[in-house]
């Protein structure tokens, strides 16, 4: 398992998710909750595309591929919720966080940038591991190929 297949595909998550939202905001759309929830059609992809390279270059431990997938997954939610600390901060931090929590996800009331940022990072891994596990299923009874 090498790391550059996984940094790589995290970080187009990051790049993907980043040219998102930057649209969504840039078009008024932000604040449409079901629009914000299609940022996993991107997640999907790209992991998907780190577990189907393993398997295309004959890796097809279930382990190995799952902390792959994982991996990537981690990587891309991690460097999301940093960019978006910084993008929330830029925009004018806690005025601008009360805006965007509107539908904020874990809990009510008025949460800081950290809290906000905490939920994220956590609702983020969590659906990054379900994912992961989704797509294993997928993978797992596939042919190999053999060239």
């Amino acid at each position: 398992m090498t790391i550059s297949k996984e940094l790589n595909n995290g970080t187009l998550i990051f790049i993907g998710i980043g040219i998102y939202f930057l649209i969504m905001e840039l078009l008024g759309l932000s604040h449409l909750f079901f629009l914000r929830m299609l940022n996993i059609v991107i997640v999907i992809y790209f992991l998907n595309k780190t577990i189907k390279s393993n398997y295309d270059e004959g890796k097809i431990d279930y382990l190995e591929n799952l902390i792959s997938g994982t991996l990537t997954a981690l990587i891309g939610v991690i460097l999301s919720v940093i960019g978006l600390l910084i993008y929330i901060s830029i925009k004018g931090g806690d005025a601008y966080l009360a805006k965007l929590s509107q539908n904020f996800l874990f809990g009510g009331g008025t949460p800081s940038m950290n809290q906000y940022c905490i939920g994220l990072l956590f609702e983020g891994i969590a659906s990054s591991i379900i994912i992961t596990f989704t797509l294993m299923q997928y993978w797992k009874d596939r042919p190999i190929k053999h060239f």
